[in-house]
């Protein structure tokens, strides 16, 4: 793969599971209201805690398996399949009340490792999408894999710290048109790549 359709995958990803609604994003949103700006930036920041395992994880399974050309040609149909249902969800988006996913107490960084720990969200990216990018990205060279991993999580992190610095700053924008109609938006942008990903799986099982 080229680098820079490589990298154009990351930043529509990055920012797509930035803004994704979800147990992190819910969790920054809560936080930031409750107890402030900087709760939120805690729980934005917490996938650089807990990726780096998962991403290790998958890729190392994946790599025994990347001579196989129909393993990943199946990963890229079934990555269609996650995108697709991903971009569904955010089409059907609407935002939560500030109310909504009340936490007594300030403990931003822990819950948010924890949630993202045992979410089954970042494991089936990787394993499914994400991974199935990178090894077909490292083809080209090792900075286009790991330029796909640094834009990837710039735009996911950079998604959410926005996020909590508009939360804080204005909390009625939480219910505004705008949120609403970028994250459906970024819904059908999800549902293009799931195509192209779908392509790109049909046409190695099929060579």
């Amino acid at each position: 793969m080229e680098s820079t359709p490589v990298l154009l995958m990351a930043v529509v990803l990055g920012l797509s599971a930035g803004v994704a609604p979800g147990p992190l994003l819910a969790l920054v949103i809560s936080e930031t209201l409750q107890h402030g700006l900087r709760a939120g930036m805690k729980v934005a920041l917490a996938p650089l805690l807990t990726d780096l395992p998962i991403i290790l994880l998958t890729l190392l399974i994946l790599a025994q398996l990347a001579h196989v050309d129909q393993v990943l040609g199946g990963l890229s149909i079934i990555g269609a399949g996650v995108v697709a249902w991903l971009g569904w969800e955010s089409l059907r988006f609407r935002p939560a009340g500030p109310g909504d996913g009340v936490v007594p107490r300030e403990r931003s960084l822990q819950k948010a490792v924890l949630a993202n720990m045992l979410s089954p969200h970042p494991y089936l990216f990787w394993l499914s999408v994400g991974g199935p990018i990178v090894i077909r990205a490292s083809e080209s060279g090792p900075w286009v894999a790991v330029g796909f991993i640094a834009v990837f999580y710039a735009l996911l992190i950079g998604a959410k710290v926005g996020i909590a610095l508009m939360t804080a700053r204005a909390r009625p924008w939480l219910a505004g048109r705008g949120y609403v109609m970028t994250v459906r938006a970024l819904g059908l942008v999800l549902w293009a790549l799931a195509a192209v990903l779908l392509y790109e799986g049909l046409r190695t099982l099929l060579a």
